[in-house]
């Protein structure tokens, strides 16, 4: 895993080096081992246009060699690439292009990129399976493309001010450009409110964007294009060959998907470093384990973490049996505040724009101590979002008995009595609770509706309330809506599968994604992600909502394909998530937090936020009448991160 970054002048202005520099260094974490930087001269095109310099960061993971420096480039030195990530099928294509006569200096996947490009031109990208980010400057066609993996792995953001084109893995790459003007994009904060983080394309700068995935962008001629080149299309969710009786077509699905995973972690565990994985526990860590360990001569290095004295939010005798189950060596380790406190500045102090999925903190943390054993990890995010790992799922199958109960029973009775119970998420019944009010206020109106409510942080009404009038000109406090509801509108089929298309699309990238790239390449770790392999996520759309979610249970074709590798323990346990304590804390030892960043003196000054719907917030939490938690937590992030970028 790498950090790259790059501008692209017109006008013949001169890119500095020492901006290259200076965005290389802001992303150093990214890449420690190596770094480079590059600017054209423009010697190999007929007429000088433009003027482009590129930089890299380098993780060594596959040739560790000098030979994998980059910038990188073909013989004839006038096709440039700059690249993150890791393309999985890379030794079957250099054979092929080695049978075409192309040479090589190393055994890098990177440089297999720049010959496929020769051969292939952009539609090289339909051919990498893998997770990448990188940009190919061809200057023979004074071309610059940046290019994106099909789910969104690796970031990639840019600014486009219609002379100057400025990209980098991280928003702070960007910001080492002193012209780039910091100015935040209100609309942005607001969609930052309703989903704790900002959906792609927007970033919380007005003039800086992220590359959606699937997606590439081409600079040409003072313009600068962006398009899909691969998405879960008619294509993939059309029927293919399978048995019509449902036992028949169950088997063929098990049979199928158990072969296209192990497939996917046999090509992941390639590496030239020590490699591990993160065990939660859960269902679809344990998968990516127990595919491991039958597929390694040797045992693999599991990581996990626990918390002490919350054994709400600790599933580490999960883990302990998995990697019991399956011999391998197991490193466990427990959090407390402290370790929250110990980790908190460094966490923060990544985030380039607010995100506040509090699991960040512990995925920090595993990160960390998985580090000082091994280079890569393997991890099992992408389950849920294909197999309806959630609970929201369960609400939509939910809903179609709830919404023919009389609708007196349901406003004067069931409600009010429902959000009458105190509920949070520190003990168990008032987390059910807490889940019963978040499926209650969801259901009403239409797919979209529903779906939208049972995602959103803070409801439309406070967010208005919550944000300055004179700032409030030009949002649309429906922003969210609308992306759920196109989203929705984009594929074909039962509300399942179109509800994880959505979430496949929108917070699969923006947040599961984001955090575990955050958070591991903090620590310089590099993490794969078997489940989404391109071809298991077509594979995926291809079955029917319904063996996913077979009445309540959840994953139910995941389980069923793998219990034989799982251990009996884990057949029907709960899923509980990988979330942190964050409500107890920010009572009692986290609390420190809420004086800081949300006080009276604070917010006033900033004249951002009105401050006493945040007061009543916090009011209301510390008494225990309504767990307010995520909300706080949202705020605490936003304000360090304003702290740092504007004061």
């Amino acid at each position: 895993m790498c950090g790259i970054c790059g501008k692209l002048s017109h006008g013949n202005k001169i890119v500095d080096k020492a901006l290259l520099k200076r965005m290389c260094k802001s992303l150093a974490y990214r890449g420690p081992n190596d770094e480079g930087v590059f600017v054209s001269t423009n010697e190999k095109s007929q007429t000088s246009k433009v003027q482009v310099g590129l930089g890299h960061t380098r993780l060594s993971v596959i040739d560790l060699s000098d030979a994998g420096h980059q910038p990188m480039c073909n013989e004839e030195e006038n096709i440039w690439l700059v690249y993150n990530g890791e393309v999985y099928n890379f030794k079957g294509i250099k054979a092929e292009l080695e049978a075409k006569g192309h040479r090589f200096k190393s055994n890098t996947d990177s440089e297999v990129i720049i010959h496929l490009y020769e051969e292939e031109g952009i539609d090289c990208l339909k051919r990498l399976n893998g997770m990448f980010a990188f940009c190919i400057w061809d200057e023979r066609l004074q071309k610059l493309w940046l290019c994106r993996d099909r789910l969104g792995i690796k970031p990639l953001v840019y600014y486009w001010d219609g002379e100057t084109l400025i990209f980098s893995s991280e928003i702070k790459g960007i910001l080492c450009d002193s012209n780039v003007r910091k100015e935040i994009d209100w609309t942005a904060l607001e969609l930052y409110l309703t989903f704790n983080y900002i959906p792609a394309p927007k970033t919380i700068f007005e003039n800086i964007r992220k590359l959606e995935a699937g997606h590439y962008l081409l600079a040409e001629r003072k313009t600068v294009v962006t398009r899909k080149y691969w998405d879960i299309g008619a294509e993939t969710t059309s029927p293919e060959k399978k048995p019509t009786k449902n036992f028949e077509r169950l088997d063929f699905y098990k049979e199928r998907l158990y072969g296209l995973m192990e497939n996917a972690v046999q090509k992941r565990m390639i590496s030239d470093v020590q490699l591990g994985a993160f065990l939660s526990g859960g269902i679809d860590s344990s998968i990516i384990v127990g595919l491991m360990a039958r597929n390694s001569e040797r045992p693999v290095k599991t990581f996990s973490i626990g918390y002490k004295d919350m054994p709400l939010f600790d599933e580490t005798r999960y883990s302990r049996e998995v990697a019991r189950f399956n011999k391998t060596e197991h490193y466990e380790f427990k959090l407390d505040y402290k370790d929250i406190i110990n980790s908190f500045p460094a966490v923060l102090e990544t985030l380039d724009e607010p995100f506040a999925d509090s699991s960040a903190v512990p995925t920090y943390a595993v990160s960390q101590e998985t580090k000082r054993h091994v280079t890569v990890a393997l991890a099992g995010d992408g389950a849920d979002e294909l197999f309806a790992g959630y609970r929201m799922y369960q609400g939509e199958y939910l809903a179609k008995y709830y919404s023919i109960l009389p609708d007196i029973m349901k406003e004067k009775i069931i409600e009010p009595f429902i959000n009458f119970l105190p509920g949070s998420r520190e003990k168990k019944h008032s987390e059910y609770i807490r889940r019963l009010k978040k499926f209650t206020n969801g259901m009403s109106g239409s797919l979209a509706e529903r779906f939208y409510g049972w995602q959103e942080i803070f409801s439309p009404g406070t967010r208005q309330k919550l944000i300055k009038h004179h700032l409030q000109d030009g949002i649309s406090f429906q922003a969210g809506q609308e992306i759920i509801s196109q989203k929705l509108s984009e594929l074909a089929g039962d509300n399942i599968n179109r509800m994880l298309y959505v979430d496949v699309k929108n917070s699969l990238p923006g947040d599961m994604l984001t955090k575990v790239d955050l958070m591991s390449m903090r620590n310089s770790l590099e993490v794969r992600v078997p489940f989404l392999d391109h071809e298991v996520v077509e594979f995926a759309f291809k079955m029917e909502g319904e063996v996913k979610l077979k009445g309540l249970k959840r994953k139910y074709i995941l389980m069923e394909t793998f219990k034989d590798i799982l251990p009996p323990m884990l057949h029907n346990r709960p899923k509980w998530g990988f979330e942190m304590p964050i409500g107890a804390w920010l009572k009692n030892e986290l609390k420190f937090l809420i004086d800081e960043f949300l006080s009276k003196d604070v917010i006033n000054k900033q004249n951002i936020f009105e401050y006493e719907v945040i007061d009543c917030m916090i009011k209301k939490h510390l008494s225990n009448k309504v767990d307010y938690s995520w909300q706080l937590w949202n705020l605490i992030v936003f304000q360090h991160w304003f702290k740092g970028y504007f004061l």
